[in-house]
């Protein structure tokens, strides 16, 4: 069984008791490599201690746009680059991005908390795996985000579009500037998402479950977790007429490139 990555959790808002069995259903099927993305300052200490404690386990350091009840502070950059230097486990600044849905935070805010954040990266030479969701009917605001990522010369650091939702001309412009695509479980409901995999090569995809839990969920053997990234994988592998196999593969050296981590290939 080939190794498959979760390029993208929050298993820092699970509960500690259930992080070993979430982990070992992940290993049950293949899923070696998790990422967990921190949304705040705490929330990314977090994750740093999982990563130092589970070796499948990797950390993103990050303020996400939702989380802000301030504009970040300077104070809250150093307490970011502090926790990312802190341990060879951080992989990534994640999650940061862009929120156009109703209620979202002051978007001054949020355009700034980004702009910082990007510079932290290219300061720490960590890839970003970032966030961005828009108004529904407006595909647009996705432009805004590809604008800060292209002004602040992010394509030097890398990364991916999370939880990619977003149609093929702005998975393409994500592409162009040198960044991967994210899939998660939309990729099972949505039929505009199976065009966007069959015109993608392999080498622009990444995996993802953006696991975190899910009380409103009736059961709890219905949440989203590290596991079923595994699903994912099946899908690109059926809407691209090749083998499980081959999706395991390429995904996992795609994530492993875009960490810039080659030499740790779990493949």
């Amino acid at each position: 069984m080939r190794t498959l990555c979760d390029a993208h959790t929050h298993l820092d808002q699970f509960p500690d008791g259930e992080i070993p069995a979430i982990l070992e259903r992940a290993r049950q099927v293949g899923v070696e490599v998790i990422i967990t993305a921190g949304v705040t300052v705490q929330s990314s200490r977090r994750c740093i201690a999982l990563a130092d404690t589970y070796p499948p386990v990797w950390a993103g350091v990050g303020v996400h746009p939702m989380d802000l009840t301030s504009p970040l502070t300077e104070d809250d950059l150093a307490s970011l680059e502090s926790l990312a230097r802190s341990s060879p486990k951080v992989a990534a600044v994640s999650e940061i991005g862009l929120d156009f849905s109703e209620g979202a935070p002051d978007l001054a805010w949020q355009y700034d908390a980004f702009r910082q954040q990007i510079r932290l990266a290219r300061r720490l030479r960590l890839p970003i795996i970032f966030h961005s969701r828009a108004l529904p009917g407006r595909p647009e605001a996705h432009q805004e985000v590809l604008r800060l990522l292209r002004e602040e010369q992010a394509w030097e650091v890398g990364g991916a579009m999370h939880y990619f939702q977003a149609d093929l001309a702005t998975a393409q412009a994500c592409l162009d500037l040198g960044f991967h695509i994210s899939l998660a479980k939309p990729l099972l409901r949505l039929p505009h998402l199976e065009e966007v995999v069959r015109a993608l090569p392999l080498s622009a995809l990444v995996l993802e479950t953006d696991s975190y839990p899910q009380p409103f969920k009736k059961r709890r053997d219905l949440w989203t977790e590290p596991k079923d990234v595994r699903l994912v994988a099946q899908k690109v592998a059926e809407v691209k007429g090749i083998g499980l196999d081959e999706v395991a593969e390429a995904t996992t050296r795609n994530l492993w490139r875009l960490l810039k981590r080659p030499g740790l290939l779990p493949v």
